[in-house]
């Protein structure tokens, strides 16, 4: 069983920050590739940011310079610290954990909204 659990987000002003964490656990074996995407309402879930196990980043053009990833490969645990926020940031956040083998996990999502 593995578990991909996202925490932080909630109500943050335009121009404001805020952190999400995710952590997996259970039988994930080693994990290749943690990353971030986001769902607004009424459009179809897109790519925020991904890591690799050795620190390699992407990031959408739309938060480059706004959003930063990083990890904890011995805690199986990744974040996404983000800035200067917009109201178009608004989104469920989810967070995917692929691992060498195949696996390809999703945690429930957490909301952020931006308030104008």
């Amino acid at each position: 069983q593995v578990q991909v659990v996202e925490s932080g987000g909630g109500l943050v002003q335009a121009g404001g920050s805020t952190r999400l964490s995710c952590a997996a656990s259970g039988s994930i074996f080693r994990i290749n590739v943690m990353g971030w995407y986001r769902q607004a309402p009424g459009k179809q879930r897109e790519l925020v940011a991904t890591i690799t196990s050795s620190g390699r980043t992407t990031y959408a053009d739309s938060v480059k310079g706004r959003f930063t990833i990083s990890r904890d490969n011995a805690k199986n645990t990744a974040s996404l610290q983000m800035n200067s926020l917009k109201p178009e940031d608004t989104a469920v956040y989810y967070c995917n954990a692929q691992n060498f083998v195949g696996g390809d996990y999703w945690g429930q999502g957490t909301q952020v909204t931006v308030s104008s």
